[in-house]
This record gives C-alpha cells, sequence and structure tokens, in this order.
C-alpha cells in the first residue's frame, strides 16, 4: 500500500510541476511521519524517501537514533523553547519559528553546537486562532532583527491553510504566502534567502505547487490515516 501511495503522490507532484510550467526538481516532497512506527518509515526509505517531517521532539530523537543516519529531518511542528536543544543539530531545517524568544533560542543553542540553525518563518496567512505562526504584517520586522544573528539562516516561509473540501479555496493562502517572499527578498537583507516556500498537506499539494510551493509536506497521502492512540 505505502508503495502505490507514495508513486501516486510523486505522480500528482510531477503533473502539477507540468502544468504550472515548473521542472520536477523544483519541489521537494517531505514524507511528514509523525506517529508513524519506524518499521513504516524504513519501509518508505527503503522505497527512496529521504526526507521525513516530525512535528514531536521526543519522536524525532527516537526516530532519529534508529533509522539511517542520511536521512533529512524536518521539523514542522510548534516548538518550545526548552526542546530546542535536543534537536537544533539533528534536524536540516526547522519550519516553524514564530517568535522572537524562540529564534533567540534557537541561535544561543546553535551557538553552542557549533551549528547554523537552518529556519523557516511560520505565518499564520490565514488568520486562524487555533494555529501558530505570525501575522503577515509581522515577519518583515522579525525577519529583519534575526538576520543579524549569526547561527541562524533565513531560508523562507511556512504556512498551514485551513483544511477545506475544495484545495482551491486555499489557493488565495498560498498565493499570498509567495507574495511576501517576493516582497523580502526584494529587501536585499543580509544573511536572507526566502527561496523555500513550505506550504501544502495531503488534501491541498497540487494546488500549493501551481502557486509555488518547494516544500510540500504530505503525511495521509502517503502512509495513511494515523491512529493517535500509538506511539512511535
Amino acid at each position: 500500500m505505502l508503495k502505490e501511495q507514495l508513486a501516486l503522490v510523486e505522480q500528482n507532484i510531477q503533473n502539477a510541476c507540468e502544468k504550472s510550467g515548473r521542472k520536477n526538481d523544483d519541489v521537494t516532497l517531505i514524507a511528514v511521519s509523525k506517529t508513524k512506527p519506524v518499521e513504516m518509515l524504513q519501509e518508505a526509505y527503503d522505497l527512496g524517501v529521504r526526507i521525513f517531517g516530525e512535528n514531536k521532539v521526543q519522536e524525532l530523537t527516537q526516530k532519529y537514533d534508529l533509522l539511517p543516519k542520511d536521512i533529512q529531518w524536518h521539523f514542522i511542528g510548534h516548538l518550545q523553547t526548552n526542546k530546542v536543544k535536543y534537536i537544533v543539530d539533528k534536524v536540516a531545517l526547522i519550519h516553524s519559528v514564530d517568535s522572537i524568544k524562540l529564534a533567540e533560542t534557537i541561535e544561543k543553542e546553535a551557538e553552542k553546537k557549533d551549528c547554523i540553525a537552518r529556519i523557516l518563518v511560520e505565518v499564520n496567512v490565514a488568520q486562524e486562532d487555533s494555529k501558530f505562526g505570525m501575522k503577515v504584517e509581522e515577519v518583515l520586522p522579525f525577519v529583519e532583527k534575526i538576520s543579524k544573528f549569526s547561527h541562524i539562516k533565513v531560508e523562507g516561509l511556512m504556512t498551514i491553510a485551513p483544511f477545506v473540501e475544495n484545495p482551491e479555496e486555499n489557493r488565495p493562502i498560498f498565493s499570498k504566502l509567495r507574495q511576501l517572499s517576493v516582497d523580502i527578498n526584494d529587501k536585499n537583507i543580509d544573511n536572507v534567502n526566502v527561496s523555500i516556500l513550505s506550504m501544502g498537506m495531503t488534501n491541498d499539494y497540487e494546488v500549493a505547487i501551481e502557486e509555488g510551493a518547494t516544500f510540500v509536506r504530505v503525511g495521509t497521502g502517503i502512509f495513511g490515516h494515523r491512529d493517535y492512540s500509538k506511539n512511535a
């Protein structure tokens, strides 16, 4: 089942790229593996997947220790400041930076580990009360401030769009995030290159690709529905 579902997602990505006149290489698939057992991640790995997304620190560190070391781990969930030290040198990218306090903690812990933390700024484009992320108008001043940190590299933006029946409803959300990235890049801020747009999940990643997504985060579409009663 996993093999077939992964192949379908990859085909859908290719189709969306063709439809929007983009190259397949422009879009990176993140297999969102939260709550999924190590055996299932290993199966995906054996099928060629090398980029996995997790949203809990403890779960990520457990899987990090058990799975091959050439995996790129992406942290995509809300990150608490007291957990930063456990993952800052283990992840390829933190997608969910949404406050000065968190950025300062990442800077401090990355300096201790002598590494550069690659981050995305999480933007609550839809302004949903239930979601984390900054308001659109807060992002540029925030990026200008943290661009001076020497152990953080701002690589792009991330958003979690509303869950909708019709993915077309999220098109304006993705379009707005893309425009924000253009506006930031136009400022030519030192140490900032907003080249990554992490947007689109199982129900709307094709629309996100058409609007410029460079990373799509697909979990259910690859691994099936989650069972939250079990731990990894």
